[in-house]
């Protein structure tokens, strides 16, 4: 079996979600892997270092022409690379961590017209079918297909003896894709301006353990915020949103919207292209994330990931999201016929949710215990889910769900824009960690500087 491993380079590093697809090929019995990349150049001595590792073959396609590519171009040029590679599967990564799309694997798995197995949790089998457990559930698709994997597992270290082979590197002459299909040029998205992401930062008012449930009371018997949703004057003509969720988003810039109840793209792509909406909007969950890349890809169209705020001028949708794992906002728009966005829709929630992170990651049984007490629904960071410490449904945060709880208890949870980008919504925000230098509590209104242990016996 040969199998491709599409590998990306951020900050100098492999991006960590493609060392897990790096690694889960390795460890496939026999098969012969070969990696590649788009990158400058300046990614060669580090892409060589993966032939260590017993990668047969590493391919860097670098060109001028490549720069500015979006993730339908970046799609768009490794297909026309591996069209001309013999291969049974391609491995990537379930997105980079400096755009956090998700959208390169399914754009790519249609342009090259194979199957696609997202959100691979494992590989049970890869034979004439891959079968996966994946965190959508069990599937399986025929080969050739692509699979993209998360982060459940460690790449390996080159053994002592291993030795550094050599590199292919080739530009656009020799890979063959087409220039108007390239770099900015070819893109159909632009960013328009990034501005540091200041989103949900609240004035924390600092409390003792022993006040904790009182003002709990308190707030429970409060009446809830006013959540300020943005609409434009101007608005599009009509939107065309993929399920409830979107719907709602979509009646924020548009007339009229028409909500479409289908779960395959094909379909989807095919009612896209009949009724030619300006946009069309999806719930950037787990299923929007892997079927709107396959419907841009099959009809051309922009697409913007995980937008958290969208505005018009009655033409142009201007779409706003968290990159660079959050800590900017870049604001995007289309430039093709259909815009398409997949929006963060915040799901209603318990009254409570108390959620822990990776400072109480290897006591968690105590976070359900609290939850209980208090009658709380019970939520986690990822790196608690990266753990296996609880299931994938609790996570919270930009890779897994927004939430809006009248109030949310962080305990062990740092603070990162991935994180409280998906509570800005919560009506009233507690933080409990020891660290009082934590983000969480630019965004928490009442913050306790203290272990959960200690917490836990001194709130009585």
């Amino acid at each position: 079996m040969r199998i491709a491993v599409c590998v990306k380079i951020v900050d100098g590093e492999i991006n960590p979600f493609d060392e897990c697809a790096l690694e889960e090929a390795l460890r496939i019995t026999d098969a012969e892997v070969f990696a590649v990349s788009m990158c400058p150049q300046s990614a060669a001595e580090k892409l060589r270092s993966l032939t260590r590792l017993g990668v047969k073959e590493v391919y860097l396609l670098s060109d001028k022409l490549y720069a500015g590519s979006d993730t339908l171009a970046t799609a768009y040029i490794l297909s026309e690379f591996l069209k001309k590679q013999k291969f049974d599967c391609v491995f990537c990564g379930r997105q980079t961590i400096d755009g956090d799309t998700a959208q390169v694997g399914p754009c790519l798995a249609t342009l090259l017209g194979i199957g696609l197995i997202t959100n691979v949790m494992k590989i049970c089998s890869i034979d004439e079918t891959a079968v996966c457990e994946t965190r959508l559930g069990h599937m399986s698709v025929p080969l050739p297909a692509l699979l993209t994997i998360e982060r459940i597992n460690t790449l390996r270290f080159p053994s002592i003896r291993s030795k550094l082979g050599e590199i292919t590197v080739l530009n656009n002459s020799q890979v063959g894709a087409d220039r108007n299909k390239c770099g900015l040029s070819g893109s159909a998205t632009r960013v328009l301006k990034t501005f540091e992401n200041s989103a949900g930062k609240r004035k924390c008012k600092f409390i003792k353990p022993c006040e904790f449930l009182n003002i709990l009371s308190e707030l429970k018997q409060s009446g809830k915020k006013n959540i300020k949703i943005t609409e434009s004057d101007k608005k599009l003509p009509y939107v065309i949103a993929i399920g409830d969720d979107a719907a709602k988003k979509a009646c924020e810039v548009a007339d009229k919207v028409e909500t479409i109840y289908e779960n395959d793209p094909f379909v989807i792509a095919g009612i896209i292209k009949k009724k030619a909406p300006p946009a069309v909007l999806w719930n950037a969950d787990l299923v929007g994330r892997r079927n709107a890349p396959v419907a841009a890809a099959l009809i051309n169209a922009g697409l913007c990931a995980d937008c958290t705020a969208l505005e018009t001028d009655g033409e142009t949708l201007y779409m706003y999201r968290p990159a660079r794992g959050g800590n900017i906002i870049a604001k995007i728009m289309c430039i093709t016929p259909v815009q398409m966005a997949t929006v963060r829709c915040a799901e209603p929630s318990d009254d409570i949710i108390v959620s822990g992170g990776r400072g109480v990651a290897e006591d968690f049984d105590k976070i359900h215990a609290l939850a209980k007490k208090i009658g709380a629904e019970v939520g986690a960071s990822r790196a608690v889910i990266d753990k296996n410490v609880i299931s994938y449904e609790a996570q919270i945060g930009l890779t897994g769900k927004s939430v809006s709880p009248k109030i949310y208890i962080a305990i062990g949870i740092s603070g990162a824009v991935q994180h409280t980008c998906a509570i800005e919504n919560s009506d009233f925000i507690i933080a409990i960690n020891p660290d009082a230098s934590a983000p969480i509590f630019e965004y928490a209104d009442y913050g306790i500087v203290i272990t959960f242990d200690e917490f836990l016996s001194k709130m009585q």
